[in-house]
C-alpha cells in the first residue's frame, strides 16, 4: 500500500558541520551524529560527578542510547517541518529529535525493568547487563534487586538528560512555549498510557476501546504525533497544519503499535531484537488480543476463549502455542493487518490536509513506512 521501501542517499550533515537534512532520513542521520557528541560532554561532565557512576551509570545510559534504533521519532520531528514549510533554525528540530531519542531511552529502560524482558535491541538490557555486573563482580545481596534498582536511576538519568537538552532548544527557540507545552503533555500521556497497560495487565483485561486507549497514550502520541506536531511548532505551524498533523500522527502512530502487538505476538527475534513470546507470556491487553476475545465470543469459539484467558497454572510454553494459535484461527491477526493498512492510509490524507508540498508528502509516506511496514514474522499454528 505504501510502495516498495525507498533508500535515502545521504546528502547533507548535521547542521553545524556543512550542511542542513534534505530528508527526513538525513534528519535521523544528523540526530545521530548530534548525540554522539552530546553525549561525550554529558559523559565527560559525569566523570567530574564520580568516575564509578560514569562508567557504571552514565556510560552505560550513552551506550544504549548509540546502540541504535530506527530513529523514527527524529524523522517525524523533520517531516512535521516539512509539513510547515521548514522555517526557522534547522537545528531545532535535530536537537528535539535527539532529546526524543534520549526520552525514549528511559521509556524502554524503565519499560524492560517492569516487563522483565533480558534483551533489547539485540543485546542484553540495561537490568540484565547490571545484574551480569552484579554476579561478575561477586557482589553482596541479590542480582536481580541490584539490577532493578540500578536500571531504574539509569532511565531516571536518560530521562534527566532528555529534559535538559529539551528545555535548552526551547529557551534558544522563538517558539519555546509551544514546544514546552507539547513536550509536558507528552511526557504526562506516556505516563498515563504505561500505568493503565500495567493496570490493565492486573485486572486481565480483554477490552477493545481500552487497548486502544492504552495503545494511543502509551505509543501512538509520543511515536508520531507529539514528534510531528514538535516539529511543525519549531517551524511556526498554524493551527489549521497542527490540526491536520495531530490526526496524521494519531493514525501512524496507532498502525505502528498495532504492528508492534503483532511483532510481539508472531515476530522474529532476529528481526525485532527483543525475544519472541513476550507478550503473549504475560497476556499483554493488546488491541490484538481484544480483537481476538471477540471473534471468538460472537462465534462461540470456546476453545480459543480458553486459550486467551488468562491461567497462572498453564505451562508458559503450551499457553503460547494455543495463544498463537486462537490469534490466527479467529482471524484477530488478518483483521488487525487491515486495520493497519486503513490507519496508514488515513495518516497519508491526514498529512495531505496539512497543506505539505509533495517533498513533504513523500517524506511522511517514507516514514510511515518504516514505522508499519511489513516486517518478517513467523508462521502461525504450530511455531
Amino acid at each position: 500500500m505504501l510502495g516498495p521501501r525507498a533508500t535515502r542517499p545521504k546528502t547533507a550533515g548535521p547542521p553545524g558541520t556543512g550542511g542542513t537534512p534534505s530528508t527526513a532520513g538525513d534528519a535521523a542521520t544528523a540526530v545521530d551524529a548530534f548525540l554522539a557528541a552530546h553525549l561525550g560532554a554529558r559523559l565527560e561532565e559525569a566523570r567530574q560527578v564520580d568516575a564509578v557512576f560514569a562508567e557504571e551509570v552514565a556510560g552505560r545510559v550513552a551506550a544504549f542510547v548509540l546502540r541504535g534504533g530506527k530513529r523514527l521519532r527524529s524523522a517525524f520531528v523533520w517531516c512535521g517541518r516539512l509539513a510547515a514549510g521548514q522555517a526557522g533554525d534547522p537545528e531545532t528540530p535535530v536537537r528535539v529529535g535527539a532529546a526524543l531519542e534520549l526520552l525514549q531511552a528511559a521509556a524502554l529502560i524503565h519499560d524492560d525493568v517492569m516487563d522483565g524482558s533480558p534483551v533489547r535491541r539485540g543485546a542484553p538490557a540495561v537490568h540484565a547487563d547490571f545484574a551480569r555486573a552484579h554476579r561478575a563482580g561477586g557482589m553482596r545481596g541479590s542480582a536481580a534487586s541490584f539490577s532493578t534498582t540500578a536500571a531504574v536511576l539509569a532511565g531516571d538519568l536518560a530521562l534527566a538528560w532528555a529534559d535538559d537538552l529539551f528545555t535548552e532548544t526551547a529557551l534558544s527557540s522563538p517558539h519555546g512555549d509551544r514546544l514546552l507545552r507539547e513536550w509536558r503533555a507528552m511526557r504526562a500521556e506516556m505516563v498515563a498510557g504505561q500505568y493503565l497497560d500495567l493496570r490493565a495487565q492486573a485486572t486481565g483485561s480483554s477490552d477493545g476501546a481500552e487497548a486502544t486507549r492504552i495503545a494511543t497514550l502509551k505509543s501512538a502520541l509520543y511515536t508520531v504525533q507529539r514528534p510531528l506536531t514538535l516539529g511543525a511548532a519549531s517551524a511556526a505551524a498554524d493551527a489549521r497544519t497542527m490540526e491536520a498533523l495531530r490526526s496524521a500522527g494519531r493514525c501512524a502512530g496507532l498502525a505502528f503499535q498495532l504492528r508492534d502487538d503483532l511483532l510481539g505476538a508472531f515476530g522474529d527475534p532476529a528481526v525485532t531484537g527483543k525475544p519472541a513470546d513476550e507478550d503473549l507470556r504475560g497476556r499483554k491487553p493488546t488491541y490484538l488480543l481484544a480483537v481476538a476475545v471477540r471473534y471468538a465470543t460472537e462465534s462461540g469459539d470456546t476453545e480459543a476463549l480458553a486459550a486467551l484467558a488468562p491461567d497462572p497454572a498453564r505451562h508458559p510454553e503450551d499457553s503460547v502455542a494455543r495463544m498463537r494459535a486462537a490469534l490466527e484461527r479467529t482471524g484477530a491477526r488478518a483483521e488487525v493487518e487491515k486495520e493497519i493498512d486503513a490507519l496508514a492510509a488515513a495518516s497519508l490524507r491526514h498529512f495531505a490536509d496539512a497543506g505539505a508540498d509533495a517533498g513533504a508528502r513523500r517524506e511522511f509516506a517514507w516514514s510511515v513506512e518504516r514505522a508499519v511496514g511489513t516486517v518478517p514474522v513467523t508462521g502461525g499454528e504450530g511455531v
